[in-house]
Formats: C-alpha cells, sequence, structure tokens
C-alpha cells in the first residue's frame, strides 16, 4: 500500500452548475469506440463506463461533429485530409439522443459527470483562404456572413439536443481543425472586417459561438472551451497571444471552464504528445492561464492536459497551482481503474501509458476494418464487452507453463493465474520484457519500461512462478507436468537472402547494437526494410553515442507507418540528431567500402562510399521451433503459440494475443 497522500487530485470541484467529484478527467477524445458508425452503442458506452467506473471523475467521451452549410447539390466531405465536412450530423438523428441520454444516465450512476463537445471539425470552411492544416494543401471556402450565421445556430440546435440528454457540461471546440480554431489563429485568420484583426478581435467568432449556446443552456449546464495553449506553427500564435484572447474570452461571464492542450495536429510539438515529450511538458501555459484568470470575479476553472499519465504527477500539478482539473485520457486507456487504485493506495498495480500514441494514432489511420480501438498494453480495449462475458474463473485449475517473458508471455500468465491456474513462465534472459528491454533503451522510449515494471509487479503480486535465464526444450517443459503450454518465444531479427557481402565483419543487426553485444564505427548506414519506429529507434540510439548515421530506406519516407500525430516529432528528431534519409533504396550488395542500392521505384543503380559499418534493420522472423517439436511431440493436450512467435507484429497485438490465451486456457 501507497503512502502518498491526494489531497488534491480527489477533492470535488465547482464548476459552474456541474460539481465534478474529483479533479481526474477524461477530455474528450476520438478513439472511435462506437461500432455503430459513430451512433452511442453498447460498445462506446462499455469503453467510456469502464473509466468512470474506476473513478474518473469528469466523462467526456468522445467529440458532436456538428454539420457544415454544404450548398444542397454538393456531396459530403469526410476524410483526413478534410475533417467532416457533411450538410447533416449524428446529433440531429432521435436515435443518436436516446442512445446518448443512456449513455449520460450510465455515467451519473457512476457518480461522474458527462461532458458534450460540439466541434465543427474540417478544412472545407474557414475564414481565409489558407490551408487550416499546414501540412495539407487543401484549401478552404472563405466563409461569408451567412455561413458564419449557420455555424452559430448549429451550436445552439445541438446545445439542445446535449441538454437534453441530461448532460453536466458543453465544450465548444476551438483547438486545431476546427473552425473555432481557425478563426482564432493569425495564420488562418487574415480577415479584415469585424472577424479578423489582433488577438482581441480574432475572439469574436468564439464569443458568438459561446452566446448562442449559453442562450440554449442558460445557468443549467456548465460551459466551456478548448483552445490550442500555443500552435507551434509557423506563423501562429504563441502562449501570450493565446493568453490575451483566453483572457478577453473570458471577460464576456461566459466561460466556467478550459480546456488547454499545446500543440500541433500533424506536426511537432504534437498536441498528443508521444514519449519523445515529457511529462506534462507544457505545465507552465496551465499556470499561466489560471493566474490570468484568477484576477476576474468568477475564475473559470482551467483543465490541463499534455501527457500525465500519472496521479502522482497530476496531485502534484495540482498542489502547486498549474490547473484545476486534470486530463488523463491515454491514462485511462491504458488502465481505467488506475484513480480508484491510486485513492486506495495500489499505485504499484497501476498500467501507466507508455505514451506510444497507438491508441489514438490508430483512430485516425486504422490499419484494421472494421477498426476497434487499440492500445498495446491494455488487451482489453475495444474489446470491453467480450471480456465481460468471457472472463470468469476457470472451471478446473490446470499446471500452464509459460515459455517467453514478452508482452504475449507475460500477458498469458497474467490472465491464466488470474483466472486460477497455477503457472510457471520461463525466460531464458535475465529480465521479463522481451523486445521491450531493447526499444525502452532508444532515446525518449525509457517509458516503454513501465510495462516491464508492471509485468514484474503482477508476477509477483499474483504468485506466478517466474524462472529467470532459464532454458526450455521440450524435456524440460515435460517435467514440469502441465496441462497447458504457451510458446511466446518471440522473433528474431530477418536476414535478407538477396544481398550478398552479409558475411563482412563490419554488418551487423540492428537488436545486436541495442542489445550492446556488437560496436560500430563512426560513420553509420543503417539500412532498413521497416515502416514503423524500429529504425529510427536504432538510428537515434546510435547518434546518441556520438556516431555519424545515414538512413538507406526502402519506401518514400521514414517512418511509413507512422501516424500522423508521431510521424513529424519522428522526423524531427532525425533533423536534430543530424541523421540523414535516403529513401526509396533496396540494398543488393555490401562491399568492404562501399554500398550497392537499386531504387525501389525502377531500375537506377546507387554506389554509396564511406561507411566503417552497415546495421541491418529487416523486421523480424517468427521463432516457433519449440511449439513445432511439441506439436510433433503430441504430449501436451493444449498448446498455444503466441505473440511474435507466431507472427511479429507490434506490441498490441502481442498483448491482446497473450491475453486472449489467457482468456481461454
Amino acid at each position: 500500500m501507497s503512502n502518498v497522500k491526494f489531497d488534491h487530485l480527489f477533492a470535488p470541484l465547482q464548476v459552474g452548475p456541474m460539481r465534478v467529484p474529483n479533479r481526474v478527467c477524461e477530455t474528450t477524445n476520438t478513439i472511435n469506440s462506437s461500432m455503430s458508425q459513430g451512433m452511442i452503442d453498447e460498445f462506446f458506452i462499455a469503453h467510456h463506463i469502464a473509466k468512470a467506473k474506476g473513478g474518473t471523475g469528469w466523462i467526456g467521451s468522445e467529440t458532436w461533429l456538428l454539420n457544415m452549410p454544404f450548398p444542397p447539390e454538393t456531396p459530403d466531405e469526410i476524410g483526413l485530409s478534410i475533417g467532416c465536412a457533411a450538410h447533416e450530423a449524428l446529433y440531429m438523428y432521435p436515435a443518436f439522443a436516446e442512445g446518448m441520454k443512456k449513455f449520460v444516465d450510465e455515467v451519473h450512476k457512476e457518480g461522474s459527470v458527462a461532458v458534450v463537445q460540439l466541434t465543427q471539425l474540417n478544412s472545407v470552411w474557414a475564414p481565409s483562404p489558407v490551408p487550416v492544416v499546414g501540412a495539407q494543401s487543401y484549401t478552404p471556402h472563405v466563409m461569408g456572413e451567412a455561413e458564419i450565421e449557420f455555424c452559430f445556430n448549429v451550436y445552439a440546435e445541438a446545445a439542445k439536443v446535449a441538454m437534453a440528454t441530461g448532460a453536466d457540461g458543453i465544450e465548444i471546440h476551438c483547438a486545431h481543425e476546427t473552425v473555432g480554431y481557425s478563426f482564432l489563429s493569425p495564420v488562418t485568420n487574415r480577415r479584415s472586417d469585424r472577424w479578423g484583426g489582433g488577438p482581441q478581435e480574432r475572439v469574436l467568432f468564439v464569443v458568438e459561438a459561446l452566446k448562442r449556446v449559453k442562450g440554449v443552456i442558460g445557468d443549467k449546464l456548465a460551459l466551456g472551451i478548448r483552445i490550442n495553449g500555443e500552435e507551434f506553427r509557423a506563423g501562429g500564435y504563441d502562449n501570450m497571444q493565446m493568453r490575451e484572447m483566453l483572457y478577453a474570452i473570458a471577460e464576456t461571464g461566459l466561460l466556467d471552464f478550459v480546456d488547454i492542450d499545446t500543440g500541433h495536429c500533424w506536426g511537432a510539438a504534437s498536441y498528443v504528445p508521444s514519449s519523445y515529450h515529457p511529462h506534462a511538458e507544457f505545465r507552465e501555459i496551465g499556470k499561466a492561464a489560471k493566474a490570468d484568470l484568477a484576477e476576474m470575479p468568477k475564475p473559470p476553472a482551467v483543465l490541463f492536459t499534455g501527457r500525465i499519465n500519472d496521479p502522482v504527477l497530476a496531485e502534484e500539478l495540482l498542489r502547486e497551482g498549474y490547473c484545476d482539473l486534470v486530463g488523463m485520457v491515454r491514462a485511462g486507456i491504458a488502465d481505467p481503474d488506475f484513480a480508484n487504485k491510486a485513492k486506495e493506495g495500489r499505485l504499484g498495480e497501476i498500467r501507466r501509458c507508455i505514451a506510444c500514441t497507438r491508441c489514438i494514432d490508430e483512430a485516425s489511420e486504422s490499419l484494421y476494418i472494421p477498426y476497434t480501438p487499440m492500445c498495446s498494453i491494455n488487451p482489453i480495449v475495444g474489446n470491453e464487452l467480450r471480456w465481460q462475458q468471457q472472463y470468469k474463473p476457470a472451471e478446473k485449475a490446470k499446471r500452464v507453463v509459460v515459455v517467453g517473458g514478452g508482452l504475449a508471455g507475460c500477458e498469458a500468465a497474467r490472465i491464466a493465474t488470474m483466472r486460477g491456474h497455477k503457472v510457471t513462465l520461463i525466460e531464458q534472459g535475465k529480465r521479463l520484457g522481451g523486445q521491450l528491454l531493447l526499444s525502452s533503451k532508444a532515446p525518449g522510449r525509457d517509458s516503454f519500461e513501465d510495462q516491464i515494471y508492471f509485468e514484474e509487479n503482477e508476477m509477483a503480486r499474483l504468485g506466478v512462478d517466474v524462472r529467470l535465464e532459464t532454458a526450455a526444450d521440450v524435456a524440460a517443459i515435460k517435467a514440469l507436468s502441465p496441462d497447458a503450454v504457451v510458446i511466446a518465444t518471440g522473433a528474431a531479427p530477418r536476414v535478407p537472402h538477396d544481398v550478398s557481402g552479409l558475411e563482412l565483419p563490419h554488418v551487423v543487426q540492428g537488436w545486436e547494437v541495442m542489445k550492446g553485444k556488437v560496436q560500430t564505427g563512426q560513420r553509420v548506414a543503417v539500412v532498413s526494410q521497416e515502416d514503423y519506429f524500429e529504425t529510427p529507434c536504432i538510428a537515434e540510439y546510435l547518434a546518441s553515442k556520438g556516431k555519424q548515421v545515414t538512413i538507406f530506406h526502402k519506401n518514400v519516407h521514414l517512418g511509413w507507418e507512422i501516424a500522423r500525430y508521431s510521424i513529424a516529432m519522428m522526423l524531427a528528431r532525425m533533423e536534430q540528431c543530424g541523421i540523414d534519409v535516403h529513401p526509396n533504396l533496396v540494398l543488393t550488395k555490401i562491399e568492404a567500402k562501399a554500398l550497392e542500392f537499386v531504387s525501389a521505384l525502377g531500375k537506377q543503380t546507387y554506389r554509396k562510399e564511406g561507411f566503417d559499418s552497415v546495421v541491418l534493420v529487416y523486421g523480424a522472423v517468427a521463432q516457433p521451433a519449440l511449439y513445432d517439436q511439441l506439436k510433433a511431440d503430441g504430449s501436451i493436450a493444449q498448446l498455444y503459440l503466441a505473440g511474435s512467435a507466431w507472427l511479429p507484429r507490434r506490441m498490441a497485438e502481442a498483448t491482446r494475443h497473450g491475453a486472449n490465451i489467457g482468456l481461454v486456457i
């Protein structure tokens, strides 16, 4: 049990007419938990209510995308490049409102409050003909007076629906990729009429939207905005301008709260900060806003969010006056029960978010059809209903042997033990963790070790018989007389078969570099045939050791599969480290003093010289040999192959696969 005191985190707070039971907030996020095309279904309810049950006091769930003033003959336009621009919106359908009312009732049953975010999220309409997102070339239609008025009426109509559902508060989204944001930003608002001008003039759209909503809800619901603390965009507003705009908005007396995040939607820094960002990196932005607003007769509450995954850190932010409420979305995705665990002193049981950003990234650029929410370390996310139905104590306790202490093996052991089985986990290394032990050594990825700590703590708490530095073969496994065996022996680096010169002494594998088993020369060529984080992590690790690194990559750009909230920060770090990246090249030959490549796009060949070492990053190959041997032996009644030993993919797949096996043994 922990002796940490949470005098602030679990204290209630009055926010206008809304009394929030504690300061832990699920700020609105688009994880797309509904399986019914955005309607409020049982999957949506199960995902978000899990956080309310787990002690989160403020449930923001997912944004309401509002309709826009399209000419009747034009089609709806919905996509990543243009946001959501449609003639109609889901809030206009009675079935949506009915589902939302059911959801709000469930939130209230758990003692939490429900806040609805209203969003006009698109790049089709804007105050000026400037792309709402700098990384895009989609130039919007310039809004006229009638179209601006249409938007205000839409906010009011949506507010009526939100109030009818029993919601406790309404938040107008005015940060990044929204119409509200585009009026606030000096980049996207270059108007010379009453809607443009300096910081105090550019707030007019937001103020008028607040007035329309206030005219509907009166003093029955709390009212606030979400705003970007600093754009981090060329020509965008800095924090001082944001403070000036926020003060001008708050002077109207319309705000009960302000929800502040910081950063860019496609750039660095991202408003969904990855592990490359320090915890609560921009906390001073919250503190400055709180100090500014404190001068007012009824200061709006300040909700600050930005990579806060630890209740101890949240308590510190509240105690030191950085904010009044703490946004902890991903903390609740990684562990919906983290608030209750903290309140009960069970800090060691919290599964802390590692800030890989896959949850929100995946929602914006899904790899799977149909899409379900995804978390790299929490296997239940996106599968809440199935786990509610299927998770139960085992009918008969069995002796289970798990071979391999990576994510798949640990999760199989953890879930099987929780269900009542007696589990022995065999790991040949000195510590659990598998590939996490390598990735956590990369600069900016140290938080990945938090998941290793979690698994180690759980093995000890649950009484799993963990045997480290132990080899496993068929005879050793059979000697334990298991009823079930899980083989989670992972993967090994892939060796290309179409490259000559691999036997040369200066050619090494990236994994061996990360393990510290091999050393490289000063000038290093990293040859990559993988499209996620492995290549940049290895390259940055080498650069941190003072090496001159050049990446030769097979695809059109490095990190082809890294999604919008992380790609810019990764590429920025490559620039900061002085790492050169050459895309569209496939290695064909290695010589003592040169590399030969062929274009991935055609037949052009290239010769590159001047490297002391060649580091290969070609992905991984499954290692199922022990499984095959046991299967051939035929003496194990229940035999499972888990994680990368079946198919090398990413953390979430390994976590889910291992947990699913633990669920069915």
